[in-house]
């Protein structure tokens, strides 16, 4: 793992909860990495507090624009098929300005690993709501609060066909086990990290996950997932929510890159 470090600081918040994410990623890929070696790997952020990511992993890679981190990832994968890619975004770089693209490329199946950490709103910048927002939420750019229900990613993703669905929580050990299943998968893998601010939007989400493997939910019933995806809506937190977490569903399609070269 200290061959992922780099010299740079972190400058995320103390007690952020993508220290986790990072950590949970930088244990990975070593492990990934003992495989083959580490040029085999790539990883492609945006911009907000996720996209500091990139200054801290030791992998090459680009930070690219705002909700263009999906078609960057693709380019590279179309390039060069065999490289091992892995995306960040954020809410807000993922479901605003990227939500073309990602509809798209769960269409298009390219093997890419999708990482989008979700604060619910634009941390970055001091707290706007994102489309995942819940209702009635407010900031200075909302005083009156956000009249519109939210997005639900889990069942944009199962809607769009993607072939690999998940959500964790932003703790180590479970983005380990999933990161671990979705390098596995051939395909494109979406994985939701929830993963509160605790300056503009620290919700209680840990409390209210569940586990899906527990439950014995299976992953290859699209039904089932539909099912479990709209158990929670981002709307609202309250004494009976509960938050599914782990792998919604996971099948097989055409790959993409590999599609292009037939």
């Amino acid at each position: 793992m200290t061959n992922l470090n780099t010299k740079t600081r972190p400058t995320w918040c103390p007690g952020c909860n993508n220290f986790a994410i990072l950590a949970g990623v930088k244990k990975t890929l070593a492990e990934e990495i003992e495989k083959g070696k580490k040029e085999d790997f790539a990883i492609v952020t945006g911009i907000g507090c996720h996209a500091k990511i990139f200054d801290y992993l030791n992998i090459n890679g680009i930070n690219t624009l705002h909700g263009r981190v999906l078609p960057t990832c693709l380019g590279i994968k179309v390039a060069e098929p065999s490289m091992k890619v892995l995306g960040f975004s954020g809410d807000g770089d993922a479901y605003a300005e990227g939500m073309e693209h990602l509809i798209a490329m769960a269409r298009y199946n390219s093997d890419v690993k999708y990482f989008v950490h979700n604060n619910q709103v634009f941390a970055l910048t001091v707290g706007q709501p994102t489309p995942v927002s819940e209702k009635g939420f407010s900031d200075k750019t909302t005083p009156k609060g956000v009249k519109l229900a939210p997005i639900n990613p889990i069942k944009l993703m199962l809607a769009s066909g993607a072939s690999f669905v998940a959500r964790v929580y932003s703790d180590v050990k479970q983005i380990e086990e999933v990161l671990k299943e979705a390098m596995k998968h051939k395909g494109f893998a979406f994985i939701e990290v929830l993963t509160p601010c605790l300056i503009f939007h620290n919700t209680d989400y840990k409390s209210k996950t569940y586990s899906l493997e527990k439950s014995n939910h299976d992953k290859t019933n699209f039904d089932d997932a539909w099912k479990k995806a709209q158990e929670f809506d981002y709307n609202s937190v309250g004494e009976n929510t509960k938050i599914p977490v782990g792998i919604f569903y996971q099948t097989s399609k055409p790959v993409f890159e590999e599609e292009l070269r037939d």
